[in-house]
Order: structure tokens, then C-alpha cells, then sequence
């Protein structure tokens, strides 16, 4: 079911500068009479720093404090001070666990880097049923895109609870096409979130039918759109980094391996030059880290090679990060993939086979955390706490921001 909320939350302006007054504003605290009143810049200050489930609660002590903790000047405050926490005391990985059946859990990426035992929390999603496949399409910002058996696309915040159902994409969609491809971003340009799917399958006509479609948050409507006309996209999930989606392709006679992006805001695609590989032999794939894109060059049960570009749009700027070797002590369970994090000492947190695995370089050295109440997962993202809506707001659009990607999503 659709949610609604104070329309002064807004996912929309959170990256825009507050505007200025000649009058500073002051907030009132509980019992006014005996306590001092504070400049709205100190209040900030220091509620920007608890996690969100307290500032949920702060929001009833009286209506200037709700006010505060509801307007787009706080929502981003709160937002760029969890963004640059080295602890990641406010950032959760989310899974799709499939067994004893398909659902979603998260832990604390504090939790998987440095403590003994890390602890799986079950999620209350939309649509959720043992019998629905649950796919996670995209994080951005504290919000979380879903699919939900590879049709019902949800937008939804684990942290406030709030959740938006997404209008299909295609009446055929219902009838044979399915999703095969996505990807979910924020549009700076047109401050707008938006999902890319790509759809596959037979339609009536028996005909099997490829269809691209984007989804806009602000007009909350699906779009056809042609592009990839060239080839589609390798990996399931695209890539956002820097306002752009990327995925990873074989084209060419030769399966020629290439990394492609979508712009959000243009509409564009564009193939994104690759690092300067000493040698061939290797599996490539694409994640993320701190905001940037990175390429894993997997050599089977040797070794991978973490690559990261450092400022996007320049190849000179990729950079070797790190090799990480296979634990060969431990049985092997499939191939690195999805780097999730580097935590503060240059130790790597990724994905491996169906768990978790941190490598130190510094020490050469392994850690497999330990999770309870988990189970074989399908995939795993991470996302940061936010109090970010999924109401638009009224204003206007703000044209040519600085596109940047975001330290976590």
C-alpha cells in the first residue's frame, strides 16, 4: 500500500544548500521556561548525530522539533553526517536470503567488519510472502528498490518503514514479459530517483520481445526508451555511480568484455574505458566502492584484483587497490564478487560464494564473520540510515548540479 507523509520530507533537495535568512532561527525545547533556547544550528548539530529510530521518536517532543527533524535542511544534515561515518555505525547490509525461503535480513556492517559475531535481523518488506521471489534492484541514499517475483517494483526505506508501490511498468509485463535487467538511481540533474528494467520473454503474438523502460519518481510513471540497441547488459544489477548506471557486456565476435553506462539524467548510453590489464586469464565484474566504480578481475582460485577508479571520466585514475587471494585453507565456495566496503584500516569486506569475507592486506590475513540467524543468500547490498521520503516536493527543478557518488549508498 502506498504511503504518505508530511510533504516537507522530500528526497529532493537533500544534495541543495538550505537557503539563507537574515533572521536566525531558534527551536524551542522542552520546558522552554527553565531550559535555554538554542540557535536551530546547535540543535542540528547534535541531532544529526543519533540514528534514526530516536529522531523518529524526537519528532513528537513538540511541533518546532517535528518541524525541524521533518525539513529538507535537517534530512540532509542527518544524511551527510552518516554518509561520512568511518565506523559505519549507521550503515546495514541487506540480504536476499533464499533458505528455509526467499526473504530479506540485514545486519551491521560495523558488526561484519570488527565484531566477533554479527546478528541477521529479519525485514518486514512489501509484498512480503514465503512464496515471493525477492530480488533487491538498486540502494541510493537510504532507500531501497525492490523487485517482488520479477514484476511489482517497490521503493522503500527500512529505517522510516515507509514504502511506495510502483505502477507496472507494461500491461504485457503481467501477461509474459519479466524482468531481466535493472537499476536504481538518483537523478541529480532533474531531482528525481529513477529504476531502469530491462524486460525480456513472449508476448501474446508469441514473439519474444525485449523492452527498456525507466521509471521517474517525480512523474511516477514508466517510460519506454530504445537504447542498448548494441548488445544488453552482462550483469543483473547496474552499478550507480556518479548520476550513471553500469553493467558489464560481452559483445563482439571475440565476447569482447566492456563496461557500459546509462546516464539517469541524459538518457545516454556510453561504453566507460577500462584499467590498463597487465595480463588476459581473468573474469571481470563491476561493484562499487566508497562511491566509486571498481573492476574485480577474478583469476580462478589464484587471486582478484580490485581495481578503482578514482575520478570518474579519467582512465589515467584507475588504480590497482589491492589483490585478494583465495582462502585456500577453507574449501572453495565460488568466486569473489560485490565488494561492499573498505573499512577504516584498508581491510576489504566482499562477497564470497554465499558469505561474507574480510581481508586485511596489511596482515595477508582472513576474517569469515559469523551470523546468526542467516542462511544461504542470493545477494547482498548495503544501504545507509537516512530519514530520506518518497514524497516528491513541489519546488522547482534545479538544473547542472555537480554529479558525485555518494561515499555509501
Amino acid at each position: 500500500m502506498e504511503t504518505r507523509e508530511n510533504s516537507q520530507l522530500s528526497i529532493y533537495d537533500h544534495n541543495h544548500p538550505p537557503r539563507t535568512t537574515k533572521t536566525r532561527r531558534r527551536i524551542e525545547t522542552p520546558e522552554a521556561g527553565s531550559i535555554p533556547i538554542f540557535p536551530e544550528e546547535i540543535i542540528v548539530e547534535i541531532l544529526s548525530r543519533l540514528p534514526v529510530r530516536c529522531l523518529l521518536k524526537l519528532r513528537c517532543v513538540s511541533k518546532s522539533w517535528r518541524s525541524l527533524i521533518s525539513s529538507n535542511h535537517f534530512i540532509r544534515a542527518h544524511l551527510a553526517v552518516s554518509r561520512k561515518d568511518t565506523n559505519f555505525g549507521r550503515h546495514r547490509i541487506i540480504s536476499t536470503v533464499l533458505l528455509p525461503c526467499y526473504s530479506l535480513k540485514q545486519c551491521s556492517l560495523n558488526s561484519l567488519l570488527s565484531g566477533p559475531v554479527a546478528n541477521a535481523v529479519d525485514f518486514d518488506y512489501p509484498m512480503k510472502n514465503p512464496n515471493n521471489s525477492v530480488r533487491i534492484v538498486g540502494c541510493c541514499n537510504g532507500l531501497v528498490c525492490i523487485a517482488i517475483n520479477g514484476r511489482h517494483f517497490f521503493l522503500w526505506n527500512p529505517s522510516t518503514r515507509k514504502h511506495k508501490k510502483l505502477p507496472d511498468a507494461d500491461e504485457r509485463i503481467k501477461r509474459g514479459l519479466f524482468i531481466t535487467k535493472y537499476g536504481f538511481g538518483f537523478d541529480e540533474c532533474n531531482d528525481d530517483y529513477k529504476v531502469l528494467g530491462i524486460f525480456s520473454g513472449f508476448c501474446t503474438a508469441g514473439r519474444y520481445e525485449t523492452r527498456v523502460q525507466v521509471y521517474s519518481l517525480r512523474a511516477n510513471s514508466w517510460k519506454r526508451i530504445d537504447v542498448f540497441e548494441d548488445g544488453l547488459p552482462f550483469d543483473d544489477t547496474g552499478k550507480f555511480v556518479s548520476g550513471k548506471l553500469h553493467w558489464g557486456r560481452r559483445v563482439g565476435f571475440n565476447a569482447r568484455w566492456e563496461i557500459v553506462s546509462f546516464d539517469l539524467g541524459s538518457e545516454v548510453c556510453r561504453t566507460v574505458e577500462q584499467p590498463r590489464y597487465i595480463e588476459g586469464g581473468f573474469s571481470p565484474s563491476l561493484g562499487v566502492l566508497g562511491g566509486c566504480l571498481c573492476v574485480l578481475c577474478d583469476i580462478p582460485k589464484t587471486s582478484v584484483d580490485v581495481w578503482i577508479l578514482r575520478e570518474y571520466g579519467k582512465r589515467d585514475s584507475w588504480d590497482k587497490l589491492v589483490t585478494v587471494p583465495y582462502d585456500l585453507g577453507d574449501p572453495w565456495k565460488g568466486p569473489y564478487s560485490t565488494p561492499l566496503c573498505r573499512g577504516a584500516k584498508g581491510e576489504i569486506l566482499l562477497v564470497y560464494g554465499s558469505s561474507f569475507i574480510v581481508y586485511d592486506p596489511k596482515d595477508n590475513a582472513f576474517h569469515r564473520p559469523k551470523i546468526t540467524n542467516f542462511h544461504t543468500f542470493l545477494e547482498a547490498d548495503a544501504y545507509v540510515e537516512s530519514l530520506v521520503s518518497l514524497v516528491p516536493d513541489a519546488a522547482p527543478k534545479i538544473q547542472n548540479q555537480k554529479k558525485h557518488g555518494s561515499s555509501m549508498n
